[in-house]
């Protein structure tokens, strides 16, 4: 028998990894904006993702959706136990978006605020998204089928550090992008604070990676028990090997290597975080299955995924593979 509760957990973890991963360093430009006072470096910085931006977001309704249809009671849980944060990253990626647009549309009088606004959206959004991981991770507390705790329970140490935790992530997503898509002066200064960005996630994962276990132990013993522990111990090995990648590749002028290393860490550590809570969908007690709809449902809706999913990974392929190579000072998409 076909466990479509598996298939769709796989679905939403590949949409949410492909969302980290695009819109990572879109929103990670914005997060380097304050790193560069230069208006015409600033233009340049915008125009590596002007003409894909807007495919990238598709990934995140996507998720959402799969959420919604596949696992309706994790969908209904997490909307009320992160309600806050999960509008706040909205109302972020809608300011940010008008910024985005309307910095080249302005009079130059007014390009300040729309870079202003730009980097608040940008940082909102970003600082959102971890702090509803570091959340979820923490765990939701659910009696029968509802959230039986406070709207507040996300404004706690854990998902507050989360949330600086991933705002370092996506810069270093921007700063290893725009090292791969720029050239001359705008490359040298991303490339120069590349390395203190490698180091400061490095010390977040790591900080991160003894805070999980220390607080559940249920994670605790997911990770160190035998034989989980030898299995699991390439995880942190390859994330120590793609940080001092990083940094070779960095010291001898490597232009695509950064960014390709700095995906394969972001994919580790995602990897790490679902080894911490599968198979559960809500921690520490709601697993898929017991948060999945119908099979019915959920086989009706994988008839069209299966068709949708190859048209944006196809989209998604000709949009970069188009506007490929570095970006000229003199390029304009708006």
């Amino acid at each position: 028998m076909i466990d479509y509760s598996v298939i769709w957990f796989a679905i939403i973890v590949f949409a949410t990894l492909m969302y980290i991963v695009m819109d990572g360093f879109d929103l990670g430009i914005g997060l380097l904006f304050p790193f560069n006072k230069d208006a015409g470096e600033r233009d340049m910085m915008v125009n590596t993702v002007a003409p894909v931006w807007d495919g990238n977001e598709t990934w995140l309704v996507l998720g959402g959706a799969g959420l919604f249809g596949a696992f309706p009671l994790a969908y209904a849980v997490i909307a009320d136990a992160l309600s806050i944060p999960l509008t706040a990253m909205l109302i972020g990626l809608i300011f940010r978006g008008v910024a985005f647009e309307f910095r080249f549309k302005a009079v130059e009088g007014h390009r300040a605020f729309w870079d202003k606004s730009f980097i608040a959206g940008s940082v909102i959004a970003t600082f959102s998204q971890g702090v509803a991981v570091g959340a979820l991770l923490d765990g939701i507390p659910v009696e029968g089928r509802r959230f039986a705790g406070s709207a507040m329970d996300w404004l706690a140490p854990f998902p507050l550090f989360c949330g600086v935790g991933l705002v370092v992530a996506y810069a270093l997503l921007g700063c290893t992008w725009l090292i791969m898509k720029t050239e001359n002066e705008l490359h040298r200064k991303m490339s120069a604070l590349a390395t203190p960005l490698v180091i400061a996630l490095l010390v977040i994962i790591g900080i991160i990676s003894l805070w999980t276990p220390f607080a559940h132990a249920d994670i605790a013993h997911r990770w160190f028990s035998k034989p989980n522990l030898f299995l699991f111990l390439p995880v942190p090995v390859l994330v120590l090997l793609c940080s001092w990648g990083i940094v070779r590749a960095i010291k001898r002028e490597a232009h695509y290597s950064p960014f390709l290393l700095t995906l394969a860490l972001i994919f580790l550590g995602f990897s790490g975080l679902g080894i911490s809570i599968w198979p559960n969908i809500i921690p520490p007690s709601v697993t898929i299955w017991a948060a999945a709809s119908p099979p019915q449902s959920q086989a009706f809706m994988l008839v069209g995924s299966l068709l949708i999913i190859p048209m944006i990974l196809g989209y998604t392929f000709w949009s970069y593979y188009v506007f490929r190579g570095k970006i000229k000072a003199d390029a304009g998409y708006h």
